[in-house]
């Protein structure tokens, strides 16, 4: 077996990969830098992975040794020249000298570590790999910094790295503001590998937060939502001024426009489109066609102008984190499987607010799944979904963005557009979560 056999053979494996489902017609080795001679070693690779008339890069980091310690043995990717090798993120005797190359503002071949200016960071700290993600990798160090690697690599700006330096000039406190970056050359444009930032101790994500709220709910014979000790309304409504904040800094960064009736009525012809497609993979979508093109009708009928912005734009209860002082939001990427350009293109801020509200509906509905009293307790998802949608609202619109109430068509739309999606997702990928979606057009 080829070195490119042996790396495809364990990369269509990866959690990350982007390409499942898809064959692999070809693995080409684009760079091979050698980070760490000797045994450890490290070498960076970028290689593209062809599905034929399409193909993707991604980026590795291959530990080798000639003994496999039993703590590698998990990230094993096979041998080569009689060597071990494996995934070298999980390494600590070697990612320890990708902190200090940024520290130090290295340069190793075609790789550039580079640092923010009056970043404080502490070399020589081991790392730990954090579990649970899917398109990219997080190690921590210490208790200090978090490093995330883009496993699949796209030239051209970075809109995580962009933003969060941009912000962080602004002096946002929603944010973990970068310390520096890894980036290389791809077709001739820099392109950013990694990104370290501010690691943020002691603080709980929103998806956990919000479930527990509604394992307390469920748990509570008789309780309607606000009526428990673990009520999330609360901080609901500081997630939502938060939100609220993070978009006028944003504005603020970027710049504001608008969007005209023309470019309102087109995206609402895409909508539809969308529609058609959800429809023919899903047949039990066709129920709600009706009301849902409705809503995506009177949304091309709006003749206000709409304000457009940089927005998050793969905004979830999983980006956001509760720290001691506040919310703070993560991963300014977008949705890692669209277009760049699309990534970095200006939306309406209620794009925003409709993944939120959404998450909300998947934070109550996902406990339902398969439990015997699903039908008693529905009553109960509907509630506190209705009652923190609120509440982030109220938040929201108090800060000083858009207030859904009063954009409610638009809101509308985006909502029932983004389940159309998630129905598709789900079908696709987790079908006995797919009710989620349906039950929440169903209400809408």
């Amino acid at each position: 077996m080829t070195f490119e056999d042996t790396l495809a053979t364990w990369l269509v494996k990866q959690r990350w990969f982007a390409g499942k489902g898809r064959t692999v017609h070809d693995l080409t080795v684009l760079s091979d830098t050698e980070i760490i001679p000797g045994d450890p070693g490290l070498r960076h690779l970028l290689v593209t992975v062809s599905h034929g008339a399409t193909s993707d890069c991604y980026q590795l980091f291959v530990g080798s040794r000639a003994r496999l310690p039993a703590r590698l043995r998990h990230v094993r990717i096979g041998t080569e020249a009689g060597l071990q090798i494996y995934d070298g993120l999980h390494d600590t005797d070697l990612t320890r000298d990708l902190l200090d190359a940024i520290v130090a503002e290295r340069s190793v071949g075609t790789l550039r570590f580079c640092r923010v200016p009056g970043a404080e960071i502490e070399a020589g700290l081991d790392s730990l790999v954090l579990t649970g993600e899917q398109s990219n990798t997080s190690l921590v160090f210490g208790e200090s910094a978090i490093m995330k690697v883009f496993r699949r690599v796209t030239a051209g700006p970075n809109p995580d790295l962009e933003v969060s330096l941009a912000l962080a000039e602004l002096g946002s406190s929603h944010i973990a503001e970068p310390y520096g970056w890894v980036e290389t050359s791809l077709d001739g444009t820099p392109t950013v590998l990694a990104i370290l930032s501010r690691f943020l101790r002691a603080a709980s994500d929103g998806w956990s937060l919000a479930a527990t709220s509604v394992r307390d709910l469920y748990a509570t014979e008789g309780a309607r939502a606000g009526e428990v000790g673990g009520d999330f309304a609360g901080e609901a409504e500081r997630l939502g001024a938060a939100t609220a904040q993070v978009h006028r800094d944003l504005a603020e960064a970027f710049g504001r426009s608008e969007f005209a009736p023309e470019a309102i009525r087109e995206q609402a012809e895409q909508m539809f489109r969308r529609l058609d497609i959800a429809i023919a993979a899903v047949p039990e979508l066709a129920a709600y066609a009706d009301k849902i093109g409705d809503a995506f009708a009177g949304l091309a009928k709006l003749v206000d102008p709409v304000p457009a912005q940089r927005v998050h734009g793969d905004y979830h209860l999983g980006q956001v984190m509760r720290t001691q002082t506040g919310w703070v939001v993560l991963d300014f990427e977008g949705e890692p499987a669209s277009p760049l350009a699309q990534r970095r293109a200006r939306s309406s801020p209620l794009r925003d607010v409709a993944g939120m509200l959404r998450s909300f509906e998947y934070a109550a509905r996902h406990q339902l799944i398969g439990r015997p009293d699903a039908a008693i307790l529905a009553p109960k998802a509907s509630g506190w979904v209705r009652r923190n949608s609120d509440a982030f609202s109220a938040g929201y619109a108090a800060a000083g963005g858009l207030d859904p109430a009063e954009n409610w068509v638009l809101l509308r739309a985006m909502l029932l557009d983004k389940a159309v999606y998630e129905v598709i997702y789900e079908a696709r990928n987790r079908p006995t979560w797919v009710s989620i979606p349906l039950e929440s057009i169903a209400e809408l």
